[in-house]
């Protein structure tokens, strides 16, 4: 339904929504996951909360959390609507806890009034509706809504705008008062391809190397095994980054590139979000129990160890890098349980200081972003900018001790068990050698992505290490 415009009328107030419309976004789970990522235990209280109306339970979480209105994902053909508008009183009217909804307004600064629950009254669909007529009669005001309980609304509005819904609602609308305008909701797909995060599988790549490690890649049965655990993980590992961003709303709208991720820019509702995390972790763990009962135990701690990570102990300095470090040497555990093979002390070794290496350079990389802008301290991280040499040297160590373990390894037993000319891996070391110190250059001369990962699978001279590594390790078979 195309738009039109409509001049101002004095004798009308302009009365508008908050959750998805004004926002994109709502205030109700914006606050409540503020909550739980504070202090998860509050999950617990929220059904006794609940028992005592909806109302009451927005009180209740409106009480203990603050939201920072300048970082809210704002919907800008509302904001040019109230600024245009202004021969008329502007009413911000929303079911949202007046606590949380006053400095939204005040922030603003485009209305003259506020209508909103006061932990008694949940001003919602019907009770919106009568508060609105009492306030300016029937017919005395236009209403920007974007959802069906909001028609009770528009039956008693001169006018209409439909926010962020499809051309069924607007039809609706219509048939109760006139609609001024339709902005429909931008397309969606795109947006859960980022947010679930589909190049980030190319980490799960992780459970094929003890596939590739102990010389079973032509065992079809391997294979498939090695197939299940990485659906198993990208599934699992899906589904903890959605709750992550859910969890990380505040920290990533201050991120220069996290705050367009796809919930925290307000493309995806929230409530969406908190639906698929739950689907996408027990798909992950089915899978993971078709693949063998070993495997989906690892994939339990992984998902637990991600959790931790997720509400606690990426806050904590250092054991956030070391926990990431592990958090990819896990994949390569589940890699070998689910193939049924041993593990290899000197695989565990290179992998856990290769990936506190890479860990420690995202913290670095995340750190120069923010003294580049003059920042001094990580949002939602415990480190500061004086940190930063500190990390670059942990950071190349931790590199080079991995390329050592890989140096020993070649004159060990297992490696000559398995190789014919294991004297061939030695091409690896300084190679590897390179690869590291070139991260930490590009690191310290601030051209480094800030996902490591991303990095090493997209940059033109890692691909090329990671040829020569392999082609090294074959050709020493």
């Amino acid at each position: 339904m195309p738009s039109s415009p409509v001049a101002d009328a004095p004798d009308l107030a302009l009365c508008v929504d908050l959750d998805g419309t004004l926002l994109d976004s709502d205030i109700l789970y914006e606050s409540l996951l503020a909550l739980l990522a504070r202090q998860p235990l509050y999950l617990f209280l929220l059904p006794f909360w609940l028992m005592q109306g909806k109302a009451a339970l927005k009180r209740q979480i409106a009480a203990r959390v603050t939201l920072a209105p300048e970082h809210l994902p704002y919907n800008p053909q509302v904001l040019d609507l109230l600024r245009t508008t202004t021969q008329r009183p502007r009413v911000l009217c929303t079911a949202s806890d007046a606590l949380l909804v006053a400095p939204i307004a005040a922030h603003l600064g485009l209305f003259e009034r506020v209508m909103a629950s006061d932990g008694e009254h949940n001003l919602s669909g019907t009770r919106k509706a009568k508060a609105l007529v009492d306030a300016f009669g029937e017919r005395g005001f236009d209403y920007v809504g974007n959802g069906k309980v909001d028609l009770a609304v528009w039956r008693q509005a001169a006018g209409a705008w439909v926010v962020n819904n499809d051309d069924r609602l607007a039809r609706a609308a219509a048939e109760h008062t006139p609609v001024h305008a339709h902005w429909p909701a931008p397309p969606r797909a795109g947006a859960w391809v980022k947010a679930l995060r589909l190049h980030q599988w190319l980490k799960n790549l992780l459970v094929f190397v003890p596939l590739l490690t102990a010389h079973r890649f032509l065992e079809p049965q391997a294979v498939v095994q090695s197939l299940l655990a990485f659906v198993a993980f990208s599934l699992c590992a899906s589904g903890v980054y959605v709750l992550n961003d859910l969890l990380d709303l505040g920290a990533d709208r201050e991120h220069l590139r996290k705050r367009r991720r796809p919930f925290a820019a307000g493309r995806l509702p929230l409530l969406h979000g908190l639906v698929v995390a739950p689907l996408l972790t027990v798909a992950g763990l089915l899978v993971a129990l078709a693949c063998s009962p070993g495997f989906a135990a690892v994939l339990l701690i992984y998902y637990a160890a991600t959790l931790a990570y997720s509400l606690r102990l990426k806050r904590v300095v250092m054991l956030d890098v070391v926990l990431l470090a592990g958090l990819y040497t896990v994949r390569i555990i589940g890699g070998t349980i689910a193939i049924n093979a041993e593990l290899s002390f000197w695989l565990l070794a290179f992998s856990m200081f290769i990936f506190l290496s890479l860990a420690l350079l995202k913290r670095y990389t995340e750190l120069h972003a923010m003294l580049a802008r003059g920042k001094t301290t990580a949002s939602g991280r415990g480190y500061g900018v004086d940190d930063l040499p500190l990390l670059q040297s942990l950071g190349a160590a931790a590199g080079y001790i991995a390329v050592m373990v890989m140096a020993l390894y070649i004159n060990s037993p297992e490696s000559i068990e398995l190789y014919r000319n294991p004297k061939l891996l030695w091409f690896i070391c300084p190679v590897l050698l390179y690869w590291v110190s070139r991260a930490w250059v590009i690191a310290h001369r601030g051209d480094m992505h800030d996902d490591p990962i991303v990095f090493a699978a997209t940059d033109r001279p890692s691909q090329m290490v990671a040829l020569l590594c392999a082609l090294f390790a074959l050709v020493a078979i």
